[in-house]
């Protein structure tokens, strides 16, 4: 079994992802062996009192670099954009960054 925080890599933070903050979704670099049902409970675990109501993901393969002869892949990522309900407490690690 897999820890919350296995799944939970970091969160990702770009100009896009602070337009959503506004929405109530958030986007984290997670495992990418993780579905979507483990992420909504590892954020509900890590995050007391928030409720999760959607989960989207997406994966992005690893470009080849190259380095004289020898290439090479960078890693793999994938990340998720979780959306919180309504009645949901925001999660105070991003309170105060999207203003």
């Amino acid at each position: 079994m897999k820890s919350a925080y296995d799944i939970i890599k970091k969160p990702v933070l770009t100009e896009k992802s602070y337009a959503d903050m506004a929405e109530k979704k958030y986007t984290f670099e997670v495992e990418v062996t993780a579905n979507k049902t483990e992420i909504k409970n590892a954020i509900e675990e890590v995050f007391e009192g928030v409720k999760v109501e959607s989960v989207n993901t997406m994966r992005t393969m690893g470009k080849i670099k190259r380095q004289g002869r020898t290439s090479g892949r960078t890693a793999e990522v994938k990340k998720a954009i979780v959306t919180l309900k309504k009645d949901s407490k925001t999660i105070p690690f991003f309170d105060g960054m999207a203003e």
